[in-house]
């Protein structure tokens, strides 16, 4: 508990009884407040955090788990990829976790195999984290969670019948392919994300339920996977076999392809056909035409799944600020337009 990163003037790292002597009070309390017990007068942990800063006391965190038998470490289980996304929810689930008090330890998946699964899985519970949190799973990656029955908290922010994310991915792909629907299309395709991914399958339900409910033959959606280059690739092939006028895209990247697509064969978006994404990552509104797009708040679902794991583990109720993801919100821009034809 004593150990620090930073020497005082002597070239000795300040200890955890030179704040105790500077507040006046003894190194148990100090430690309480380290810890961020709720059995403390304000006046006294106020005291304490003054001499914390004055000696610029930085507590030792392996001293720390050793001495409460706690890792206070959260463990993140994420796929292979840098998507916006998925890096946005690691950022604020590591913001969140280190504002309680607790570190990161993570890992991500090379496939979606149930074998490797299990081997990340594995490897997170070795180094005693006390909670789970799951990034964007893969489909295999939630019956197996299911299956281990972990004896830690687990969170899963993705959208399927057994995650615990607050977002509806289906009703946002619902929202998009019902704009161009009131816009007068009815000639609507899909190009959805990888097969085996938890978003991908929900937005791809969202555009069938949608089609379906307005008496509308939905085209077979085109699995892709995430990036802009396959967007476009599909998109050449896409515009010489079909006649559609718009595209609803899982994601804006593979939108962002597919616009390239048209404008590469002497077309235009929205005047020859309108696109939909799906994200709203941050360079869809430079885009030109500007993307219409489905807004979700990744910050958002990030902080509130950290909020989860430590009301389970017990942690104070202030122990991270409260947090309840925006909706998903469809963002109306230039990308879309009723059919010329």
């Amino acid at each position: 508990m004593s150990e620090t990163d930073i020497p005082d003037a002597t070239g000795r790292a300040p200890s955890i009884r030179d704040v105790a002597r500077l507040a006046g009070v003894s190194y148990q309390t100090v430690s309480r407040v380290i810890n961020n017990s709720p059995q403390l007068r304000p006046e006294t942990a106020a005291r304490v955090r003054s001499a914390i800063a004055e000696l610029k006391f930085v507590p030792n965190q392996a001293a720390r788990a050793l001495a409460t038998s706690r890792s206070r470490l959260i463990g993140v289980l994420g796929p292979r990829t840098t998507t916006h996304g998925t890096a946005t929810m690691v950022q604020a689930i590591e913001s969140a976790a280190r504002a309680a008090g607790y570190r990161l330890t993570l890992t991500n998946l090379a496939t979606s195999a149930p074998e490797d699964v299990r081997a990340s899985i594995d490897h997170l519970m070795q180094q005693s984290v006390e909670g789970l949190i799951a990034v964007a799973p893969q489909t295999r990656v939630v019956p197996i969670l299911d299956e281990l029955r972990l004896p830690v908290p687990v969170q899963i922010v993705a959208s399927s019948g057994t995650a615990t994310s607050h977002n509806d991915q289906t009703a946002g792909a619902r929202a998009a392919v019902r704009h161009l629907i009131e816009i007068g299309h009815t000639r609507i395709l899909h190009i959805a994300g990888p097969r085996d991914w938890v978003e991908a399958d929900h937005r791809m339900r969202g555009y069938l339920a949608e089609m379906d409910a307005n008496d509308l033959t939905p085209r077979p959606p085109v699995l892709g996977d995430w990036t802009a280059q396959f967007g476009f690739e599909a998109g050449l092939e896409l515009l010489r076999t079909e006649d559609a006028t718009a595209v609803f895209a899982g994601n804006d990247h593979m939108a962002l392809g597919f616009m390239h697509a048209v404008r590469a064969i002497g077309r235009s978006v929205p005047e020859d056909i309108s696109v939909v994404g799906f994200d709203d990552v941050p360079e869809s509104a430079h885009l030109w035409p500007p993307l219409t797009t489905v807004r979700q708040d990744f910050a958002g679902i990030g902080a509130r799944a950290v909020r989860e794991v430590l009301a389970a583990l017990g942690e104070p109720a202030d122990a991270v600020a409260p947090v309840e993801p925006d909706h998903l919100r469809l963002i109306l821009r230039s990308s879309t337009a009723p059919p010329s034809r």
